[in-house]
């Protein structure tokens, strides 16, 4: 009797261990899991393009990995971002640390995203020695690879680029 309690007792132990680790891939219900993650720790879902197809999650450490169908990158404003098909880092509230996977060009150079911090209706986007700061509004939505936001502009000047003029058909 005694050894079916340590063996029921061991298994269920084993189960929660397991369940701390949330894995997360695929489906259109399991994409959307991703952006409502961030926004359970606080995040506008617009510091994540669109494409992600899943994550993985340790929720007793924080540690993720957010998985997007390709890499990607687009303007905003003067800002060229960069995000690679894996980004890792540690998810806490209001706070991304030990980022890997997003970049974003300083004048001439790819300088890497390593902190991002929810500062009331602030975020602050570190790459070590320097950081900015922005509006969350500016993140309501999330952007799209290769064009941003100005998905019509662009595809606009894509037509324009390829024959010369625009069709109004």
């Amino acid at each position: 009797m005694a050894t079916l309690r340590i063996t029921t007792i061991l298994l269920l132990l084993l189960l929660i261990s397991f369940s701390t680790a949330a894995y997360v891939s695929g489906d259109n219900d399991d994409t959307k899991a991703v952006y409502q993650v961030l926004q359970g720790y606080d995040f506008p879902v617009g510091i994540i393009p669109k494409g992600a197809t899943g994550y993985k999650l340790d929720n007793s450490t924080g540690k993720f990995s957010l998985y997007l169908n390709s890499s990607c990158s687009f303007s905003i404003d003067s800002y060229k971002l960069k995000y690679m098909s894996t980004i890792t880092g540690v998810i806490k509230k209001d706070k991304l640390s030990s980022l890997s996977g997003i970049k974003v060009k300083v004048l001439i150079l790819w300088l890497s995203i390593s902190e991002v911090i929810r500062d009331d209706d602030e975020l602050d986007f570190s790459v070590g020695i320097a950081s900015a700061d922005f509006s969350v509004n500016n993140f309501e939505e999330s952007p799209t690879c290769g064009c941003g936001f100005d998905c019509v502009n662009a595809n606009e000047k894509k037509l324009i680029n390829r024959n010369g003029f625009v069709s109004s058909s």
